[in-house]
């Protein structure tokens, strides 16, 4: 079961890639573990920088679905998003 993940641009040019395929996840938690361990030294880096994305599975954010426990299907995409406010 392939997913695709996407970073933001700040997570992209910390860890050096922007797209990326994992597999074998049936959950977002798994794809963030997955993505982690696919970084090896730039793991720490990976984890700090998750914490302060949204994360959408396509194209909804998962805090409107089951947080971190909302499944993820074969062709998913799983974007982490900058979150940003205005006025």
């Amino acid at each position: 079961m392939s997913i695709t993940v996407e970073l933001t641009y700040d997570m992209a040019k910390t860890i050096g890639a922007r797209r990326f395929e994992v597999e074998g996840a049936s959950t977002v938690k798994d794809v963030v573990r997955l993505a982690r361990e696919r970084f090896g030294e730039h793991a720490a880096d990976f984890e700090r920088l998750t914490r302060v994305a949204a994360v959408a599975v396509n194209g909804v954010v998962i805090a409107h679905r089951h947080g971190m426990g909302t499944p993820v299907l074969d062709g998913d995409t799983v974007v982490f998003l900058k979150p940003a406010a205005g006025g």
